[in-house]
C-alpha cells in the first residue's frame, strides 16, 4: 500500500488511453430540450435549486463565465428509460446543467454530457474555461470550457475530458480518452483549478484514502505529483475532493483549502464533508495543522464545490448537495417526480476564531435577488416573543436573521429558540441557543412526521461561543423542506431537510432569562419564489427552449 502511494497507486497508468467508444445512446435521450419541471409541490424549495424531474445529486463542473454566467451542472437520473428501471434514484449517471446571473433564479439546460454507452455512467467532475487554448481545442476563442469527469464503467474508474465552444452549453468528448487511466473502480471525482503556469488536479483513490494530486500543461496529458493521505475521518472512502484558494479575514494573503467528502461513516452517519485549510503549491498540499474540520453540523451538505473562474481575492462561492446517501433514495418527494435539493449558494472565507482556530466561515450569497416583504422586526425581543403567520407567502420560504449584544453573564437557562409550526398538524420544527455554559445551539426536526426512516437523524447540536463582549448572531433560510441556519455571523452551519404532513406556516422568535442589559434585534422577511417567474400557462418550468405548449399532465 504505501509503496503504491507513493508512485501513484500504480493501477492508475497516466497519460493517454483508448478510442472513445461508440455512443449508443444518441436516439434514447432528450438531447438539445431540458427536461420540463413542475415546482408547485408541497415539498418544493423555491430558492434552492432542484432538477426539473428525477434524481440528482452531486454539484459538478460549477463555474463564472466572463458575461457573469454561473453555470451548475449536477449529476442527474434520467427515468423512465428502460436501460434505468428502478426509479428516482442514482443510477444512469449524465450531468444535468442550469445557468444563472444571481445564484437563485436558475434556467434549465438540456443535459450536457451523456455516458458513452450503456453500461457506463458519467460521475462527478469539474469544468475550467481554457483562456490561453492551452488544450488546442479551442484556436479562435477564449472561452472555450473543458469539463474533467470520472467514466465509470463495469471495470474501472477512468478521468475522461470533454470540450465545449459554445461556452459550456453542448460538449464533444476528446476522441483519445481517457486522459488518466486505471484499473481501479474507486479513482473518481477530478477537481481542477489553474496555478500560476499550469493545471492541477485533485482527485480521490477513494478507499485508499488518498488524494492524488497531477498536473498538466494541456489538460490532456496529466501527471501524478503527490498524494494527500490518511488525514482527518476516514469513513469508508473519499469521494468528491476540491481545492480553493480563497481570502483570509484580516489579510491580504489567501489560503488554500482542501475539501474531501466521505461516504459512509460519517459521525451521524452516511456522508459529510471535512476541510483542512493549508499551502499549495502547484504540486503537493500541506494542511496547516492536524485538526479535523466539518462543514457543517446537521446532515444535509455534501460533496460541496466550489465555482471556478471567481476573480482571486472574492469570496470563493459553493454549493452543495443538500441530502444524505443514507436516505436520499426514499424521501417523499418521489410523490412529486423528483428527488435532492442543492444547498444555498454559500461565499466563503477563512478567519482565525479566538479559542477555535482557522474557521470556514460560510454565509449565503447575496440574497437580494429573492428577498421579499419585511413581514415583522423587532429591536426589543429581550425576553420577549415574536409570531409570524406567513401562511399567505406564497413561496412558503422565509429568511430570518436575530442579533444580540450585551449577553456577557448570561445564566445557562437564558436562551433564544425559533419555531417553524403547522397550526394545522402541530408539527414544528424547531432550534435555539443557550447563552450560558458551553454555548450550545440545537436544531431538532424530530417533531414532523412525513418521513420515517432510521437513518433520519431528528436533532443536531453545536458549541458556538459568545464572544467576550456578550454579542451572538443567529440567521436562517426556512424553504419548504429545507432548512439553513447559520450562527454567530457564518462561524458554523447546518443543513438539515425536513418533511411536514401540513406546511408549516406560523414562525416564532422568543428569547428569555437574557440580563436586564441585554439586547435582541430581529428581523422576519418572506422570500420570493425563483421559479415562479419561469412557469407557463400550465405552471411547468420549461427551461431554455422556445415552446411554451408543455401541460402538467404530459410530464
Amino acid at each position: 500500500m504505501k509503496s503504491t502511494l507513493t508512485f501513484g497507486l500504480a493501477v492508475v497508468a497516466l497519460g493517454l488511453g483508448t478510442s472513445a467508444q461508440t455512443s449508443s445512446l444518441a436516439t434514447a435521450l432528450p438531447t438539445g430540450t431540458p427536461i420540463a419541471g413542475d415546482y408547485n409541490g408541497v415539498y418544493r424549495p423555491q430558492i434552492h435549486f432542484s432538477p426539473p424531474q428525477h434524481f440528482m445529486n452531486d454539484p459538478n463542473g460549477m463555474f463564472l463565465d466572463a458575461n457573469g454566467t454561473y453555470h451548475l451542472y449536477y449529476q442527474c437520473t434520467l427515468f423512465p428509460w428502460p436501460y434505468n428501471p428502478t426509479g428516482i434514484v442514482a443510477g444512469n449517471q449524465h450531468w444535468g446543467h442550469a445557468t444563472s446571473r444571481d445564484l437563485y433564479h436558475w434556467v434549465n439546460q438540456p443535459i450536457a454530457i451523456f455516458p458513452p454507452t450503456n453500461d457506463s455512467q458519467v460521475f462527478s467532475g469539474s469544468a475550467v474555461v481554457d483562456v490561453n487554448n492551452t488544450s488546442g481545442f479551442f484556436p479562435d476563442q477564449d472561452n472555450g470550457v473543458v469539463a474533467v469527469y470520472t467514466l465509470n464503467t463495469p471495470t474501472a474508474q477512468v478521468q475522461e475530458i470533454a470540450y465545449s465552444r459554445d461556452g459550456g452549453y453542448t460538449f464533444s468528448r476528446f476522441a483519445e480518452n481517457p486522459v488518466i487511466n486505471s484499473t481501479s473502480t474507486q479513482f473518481r471525482d477530478p477537481k481542477v483549478i489553474w496555478y500560476k503556469d499550469h493545471w492541477a488536479m485533485v482527485i480521490a483513490y477513494s478507499q485508499e484514502f488518498a488524494i492524488g494530486i497531477y498536473t498538466s500543461p494541456d489538460l490532456k496529458t496529466w501527471t501524478h505529483a503527490s498524494n494527500f493521505t490518511h488525514h482527518g475521518l476516514l469513513g469508508l472512502q473519499y469521494e468528491c475532493p476540491n481545492l480553493v484558494k480563497m481570502p483570509v479575514q484580516g489579510s491580504d494573503n489567501g489560503m488554500y483549502v482542501l475539501s474531501i467528502s466521505i461516504n459512509p461513516g460519517a459521525p451521524l452517519g452516511g456522508s459529510i464533508t471535512e476541510y483542512f485549510p493549508g499551502m499549495f503549491n502547484g504540486t503537493h498540499f500541506t494542511a496547516i495543522d492536524g485538526a479535523t474540520r466539518i462543514a457543517d453540523f446537521a446532515k444535509d451538505n455534501y460533496a460541496g464545490q466550489f465555482f471556478y473562474g471567481i476573480p482571486d481575492g472574492q469570496d470563493a462561492v459553493s454549493i452543495a448537495w443538500a441530502s444524505n446517501w443514507q436516505y436520499t433514495q426514499v424521501t417523499p418527494t418521489v410523490q412529486e417526480g423528483w428527488r435532492s435539493a442543492m444547498s444555498l449558494p454559500r461565499r466563503n472565507f477563512l478567519a482565525n476564531v479566538t479559542r477555535i482556530g482557522w474557521d470556514l466561515i460560510s454565509l449565503p450569497y447575496d440574497l437580494a435577488p429573492i428577498l421579499g416583504e419585511q413581514l415583522a422586526a423587532r429591536t426589543d425581543l429581550a425576553n420577549g416573543t415574536l409570531v409570524v403567520d406567513y401562511s399567505s407567502i406564497a413561496s412558503g420560504a422565509l429568511y430570518f436573521e436575530a442579533n444580540i449584544t450585551g449577553a456577557s453573564g448570561a445564566s445557562s437557562a437564558a436562551t433564544l429558540n425559533f419555531t417553524a409550526l403547522s397550526p394545522v398538524s402541530g408539527e414544528s420544527l424547531r432550534g435555539g441557543y443557550y447563552f450560558g455554559g458551553d454555548n450550545p445551539f440545537f436544531l431538532d426536526r424530530s417533531r414532523l412526521r412525513g418521513f420515517d426512516n432510521p437513518f433520519f437523524t431528528d436533532k443536531f447540536s453545536t458549541t458556538s461561543l459568545l464572544h467576550a463582549d456578550g454579542t451572538w448572531t443567529l440567521s436562517g433560510v426556512i424553504d419548504r423542506s429545507i432548512i439553513e441556519v447559520f450562527l454567530d455571523g457564518g462561524a458554523a452551519s447546518a443543513t438539515a431537510t425536513f418533511f411536514a404532513t401540513e406546511p408549516l406556516t406560523l414562525f416564532t422568535l422568543s428569547s428569555a432569562l437574557l440580563p436586564a442589559n441585554a439586547s435582541v434585534s430581529v428581523a422576519v422577511y418572506a422570500l420570493e419564489s425563483a421559479w415562479k417567474g419561469f412557469e407557463n400557462g400550465e405552471g411547468i418550468v420549461l427551461g431554455n427552449v422556445t415552446t411554451t405548449t408543455v401541460k402538467r399532465d404530459e410530464l
